[in-house]
């Protein structure tokens, strides 16, 4: 495997797993520049940097340089307390945080996520094209489908399957301070609620 290929390795790896720039940079050590020109071939990364990115990426170092690329595990643990944040469509502002539970797994059909919900600005109505799974854990929440007229009052251990491209938003009831869900989205997806 060349310089170039790793680059693209590094860069494949990390948009599997939903990661951005400024998280392989932060999860790392390095700067969101740094990162950015070692995958466009621009910085030849050194050894010690190559091993603080592939921990990063939670694989080993010798899995960015197979042959056929990145060797893609068929099984990965991990505990719901433990997920990754993401950063997604200004989350903090509307009260939503998200964490990824199977993003050591590369090449995944599914994204299963924990999202809390705290006060925040009431995000406008969204859609993907992915379907979901949703449970909520604990709280409440006010799940509305198509319009503000859809609405849906959510409890603890009630369930939701949606299928794509169906308009959607989520608000904490006003009596509620906290809820927290877990959904599952087919295929790795770049834009979630």
């Amino acid at each position: 495997m060349n310089l170039l290929e790793l680059s693209q390795a590094i860069r494949r790896v990390r948009l599997s797993q939903g990661m951005t720039v400024e998280q392989l940079a932060k999860k790392s050590g390095f700067s969101k520049g740094f990162i950015s020109q070692v995958e466009n071939f621009r910085q030849t990364p050194s050894l010690k940097a190559l091993i603080r990115i592939s921990e990063a990426l939670g694989m080993p170092m010798s899995s960015l340089f197979s042959e056929n690329g990145p060797a893609v595990p068929e099984f990965s643990f991990g505990r719901l307390d433990e997920g990754e944040e993401l950063l997604r469509n200004d989350g903090e502002q509307h009260g939503i945080r998200y964490l990824a539970l199977a993003y050591q797994q590369i090449g995944r059909k599914m994204d299963p996520f924990i999202i809390e919900y705290t006060p925040g600005t009431p995000r406008d109505f969204m859609f993907h094209e992915t379907e979901e799974f949703f449970v909520l854990l604990e709280g409440e929440l006010n799940y509305y489908l198509y319009d503000n007229n859809g609405l849906h009052r959510m409890k603890a251990g009630d369930t939701l399957y949606m299928k794509a491209n169906i308009p959607h938003r989520v608000e904490l009831p006003e009596n509620c301070t906290y809820a927290k869900g877990f959904v599952i989205y087919t295929d790795p997806v770049l834009d979630v609620h």
